[in-house]
């Protein structure tokens, strides 16, 4: 027998392995079975080549629990070793100093395995000791054993208790581990790790249901699929390859909308297959779908700052031997290899999708709602697949008609160009809720868009950046006639003394809660709603981006609304006549009582108009002061005789409550009031 010491620096690398890697201890069965399928693949590799004269037989990796003896075996018919192989792969750890290792790595520990050679040595981290049985395919190889108990020492003895070539790895799991031991939680990690490796790997043994239970059959149950069809060539697959390898990666899934199959050998080696599932709104929940593998290993299913980061939306595999399989995400990041295989894919899935819309349009249309979301975020997180998605993204009309962005300008450019030479593109977020301003856009021959996703917003303002003379304009931002300025004037039946006599009437009967309202006219046509309510189109716009985006300095802020009050439609004329009948009396011998203070202040005001405040005289400032608290006090006299008319008028209130309607902004009591005040109106 030999005895000897693993030829380390330190004598601390086992304990350093058990404290720095602890986090990350389940890989171990990873790279214990991906040893063992390398070792495999060797072996196929020398038969090829006819090396290997012998008879290749059952080359399945076996994994074994005994609970008994407290030992999981990773057993393979690989290659196997010698004792001058195990002296040279097992006892040399490729590092100088384990106290440099550590200080090197100590910001980046996940980075270590593989790096240095470690794989083997993850095994440390769960067993208190590890056996090696391993005979040699080479011609006369006697069997041999290498045990060790966590520390450098290191016992090599021949042994004759295995009869064919391959190796055993014996793990003696240690008292922290016992989990490992149980057949659930062995088949999770192989579930996770190992489950599309190259060569069969059992655990277990099949069950069949019999007489009301499981019972276990002589046949073993293999955990893995060989042969993903992401390793075998495009034209070997059909649709329905794809739909079924989609369901074995995501089995409650629904079916995906198209997927893109990538298979690359220059200038770095990639195969894959992407999918694009149905994405409604929720960003969150798509997310930690892709799964990275390197060589059919499994790396990371984690993979945003690997690929651009809207790309985590999608769904599926990427495999490359480029990417290194041991490696942390912040290393993979820096990767120059990464870095390529991310452009590649970003430009893989712009010209699938642009395949995909010149070759079957109308299929394009019909998934384009779900489609929506990941192309928005493409384009306004990666300026280069924005300039290949501008030839497909699609604006959707509120008739469900779809246009590219340059069809979309041809459409509505002749008649949506207002006096400013601006091209004006209507859009409603929600057909219900605004359906009346939609209905008057559309009567004076107007297309509206819909836009009622979850990044419209921030997708609006980036069209508006890159295309020239174009804005967009909800439809509710205002009065039809101003949505898109035009030179045409309309003159008002109601005089600017007579509007300012209304304002307060119709201010009396607006909602105490809810939001501010601004006052205002606006001379339509008579056959138009006598009050409607708007909201600014650049307040409303930054409100519903903070909503979405989080930033609430302007989701905070109340909302801001305009009553435009119609100031040629009959009722608001009727209105405006009970006012005059009722109170013309009292407001002319207001105003009549208010004209000489104007003028006797608009004197003094002019009289010391270029004079500095500390040159006025006292006399003039104290009279100045007088006479504004007169007027302001028969201001306030004749507002308030206003106001009380307007609060006993129920047509005001009506004509209020109807424009709140039309806007959904008619709820719960005030909705309730509304109807039975109807009745009563109808009812006379």
């Amino acid at each position: 027998m030999q005895k000897g010491k693993i030829n380390v620096t330190s004598e601390n690398i086992f304990p350093i392995i058990k404290k720095f890697l602890y986090s990350d201890h389940e890989i171990f069965l990873r790279e214990l079975v991906s040893n063992a399928v390398d070792a495999t693949q060797k072996l196929k590799a020398l038969a090829r080549k006819d090396e290997f004269k012998g008879e290749l037989g059952d080359l399945t990796i076996r994994v074994d629990i005994d609970k008994e003896n407290k030992t999981i075996t990773i057993r393979d018919r690989g290659i196997g070793m010698t004792a001058e192989e195990i002296g040279k792969y097992i006892n040399e750890i490729a590092f100088s100093s384990a106290g440099e290792f550590l200080e090197k790595y100590k910001e980046d520990i996940n980075a270590i395995i593989g790096h240095f050679g470690l794989g083997f040595y993850s095994s440390f981290m769960v067993a208190k000791k590890v056996d090696i049985i391993s005979r040699s395919w080479k011609e006369g190889a006697k069997s041999v054993k290498w045990s060790c108990d966590g520390t450098p020492d290191f016992s090599l003895e021949e042994d004759d208790t295995k009869e064919r070539r391959g190796t055993d790895i014996v793990l003696h799991i240690d008292d922290e581990n016992q989990n490992y031991l149980e057949e659930s939680e062995l088949e999770k990690l192989l579930q996770k790790y190992c489950k599309f490796l190259p060569i069969p790997i059992a655990f277990g043994k099949e069950q069949v249901w019999k007489d009301g239970k499981y019972e276990k059959t002589d046949d073993d149950k293999i955990v893995n699929i060989t042969e993903p069809a992401w390793v075998k060539a495009p034209s070997d697959l059909k649709d329905e390859d794809y739909n079924e390898f989609y369901k074995i990666l995501y089995p409650v899934a629904e079916d995906p909308l198209f997927h893109i199959h990538l298979n690359v050998d220059y200038p770095f080696n990639l195969t894959g297959i992407l999918y694009f599932p149905k994405i409604k709104s929720n960003l969150d929940i798509q997310r930690n779908k892709i799964q990275l593998y390197s060589n059919q290993v499994f790396v990371t299913d984690s993979v945003e700052g690997i690929v651009p980061e809207y790309l985590t939306l999608l769904h599926g595999v990427i495999d490359s031997p480029d990417i290194p399989l041991n490696v942390s995400r912040s290393y993979l990041q820096s990767d120059n290899n990464v870095k390529k295989i991310s452009a590649h894919i970003t430009k893989k899935v712009a010209d699938r999708l642009q395949e995909i819309f010149k070759s079957n349009r109308p299929e394009f249309e019909k998934k384009w709602d779900n489609l929506k979301l990941f192309i928005q975020y493409g384009m306004l997180s990666d300026e280069k697949f924005s300039e290949r998605a501008n030839k497909f993204v699609l604006l959707k009309s509120t008739d469900d008609k779809y246009f590219t962005l340059d069809e979309y300008q041809t459409l509505v450019k002749p008649n949506q160009t207002d006096k400013h030479k601006k091209v004006v593109y209507l859009y409603t977020t929600n057909k219900v809720d605004q359906y009346t301003y939609i209905a008057e856009a559309k009567d004076k021959g107007y297309d509206v868009l819909l836009l009622d996703g979850h990044l419209d917003m921030h997708f609006i303002n980036k069209i508006e950046s890159t295309l020239t003379d174009t804005r967009f304009v909800r439809v509710d931002s205002d009065v039809v006639e101003k949505l898109i300025e035009k030179d045409e004037k309309r003159e008002s039946k109601l005089t600017a003394a007579q509007q300012e006599a209304l304002t307060p009437v119709f201010r009396s009967q607006l909602p105490q809660d809810g939001g501010f309202y601004m006052v205002n006219y606006e001379p339509l046509a008579e056959t138009q709603l006598p009050i409607k309510i708007t909201q600014q189109e650049f307040m409303r716009r930054m409100k519903d981006m903070g909503q979405h985006s989080g930033m609430n300095f302007y989701g905070d802020m109340p909302d801001s609304y305009n009553l435009v009050i119609n100031s040629n439609h009959p009722l608001v004329i009727e209105i405006n006549e009970k006012v005059e009948g009722a109170l013309s009396a009292d407001i002319k011998a207001i105003e009549t009582k208010i004209a000489p203070l104007s003028e006797q202040l608009n004197k003094l005001q002019e009289q010391n108009k270029d004079k500095k405040e500390e040159d006025i005289a006292t006399a003039d400032k104290d009279l100045i002061e007088s006479i504004e608290k007169q007027v302001e006090v028969l201001n306030t006299e004749k507002e308030t005789k206003l106001n009380d008319f307007g609060k006993e008028e129920k047509l005001v209130k009506q004509l209020i409550d109807l424009a709140l309607l039309s806007s959904n902004m008619l709820k719960g009591e005030s909705l309730n009031a509304f109807v039975k005040r109807s009745i009563e109106l109808i009812h006379k």
